[in-house]
């Protein structure tokens, strides 16, 4: 299981042109924020990504408003690993397990998750926050990664991971962003 003194989130090129195109991106966005929130309470360190934003768009407003000062690593490598920034701050995180989301599923999400594994990084892909331009594309990422070994789960079940148990001090705030 994911613990708080373990993870990190990566949200992965949730920008412009490219958020436009996904399918199911109301559900998409309502649940990388619901994530991004619960990462704030449990004091997660996040990395969020753009791919070549000055192409396809800076971060999706209504995310970025919710990121507050998180620093945005522009890329143009598809996996996120390409970037020295990104695995500059990964490694110095000193962490091993990565919460994974964004977009394209099949693509950057995908390539980033198997650079991790094998990098050394236990991998949960928030499959309710993952999404391509078509289902099929979709639904074929999120198998390929499950295959290389990552953990499937989705965003009630990270948060109440992370969470553990009712009785926790942050159960009241956690609720209040899954109900």
């Amino acid at each position: 299981m994911i613990s708080r003194s373990a993870a990190v989130l990566v949200v992965v090129d949730i920008q412009g042109n490219l958020f436009g195109a996904m399918q199911n991106k109301e559900n998409l966005l309502a649940n990388t924020i619901k994530v991004v929130k619960g990462a704030g309470i449990f004091n997660l360190p996040m990395i969020v990504t753009e791919q070549i934003p000055e192409k396809l768009g800076k971060t999706t407003p209504t995310l970025a408003r919710e990121l507050g000062d998180t620093e945005i690593l522009g890329k143009e490598s598809f996996s996120c690993w390409g970037n020295d920034k990104f695995r500059e701050k990964m490694e110095s995180f000193s962490r091993r397990k990565v919460i994974l989301l964004g977009i394209e599923c099949h693509v950057c999400v995908y390539q980033t998750a198997l650079d991790l594994i094998d990098n050394g990084y236990s991998v949960h892909v928030v499959a309710d926050a993952v999404s391509s331009r078509t289902k099929e594309n979709c639904t074929t990422g999120l198998a390929a990664m499950k295959r290389a070994g990552a953990f499937l789960t989705s965003t009630e079940m990270v948060l109440f991971e992370l969470l553990r148990t009712a009785s926790d001090a942050k159960f009241k705030e956690i609720y209040r962003i899954v109900k």
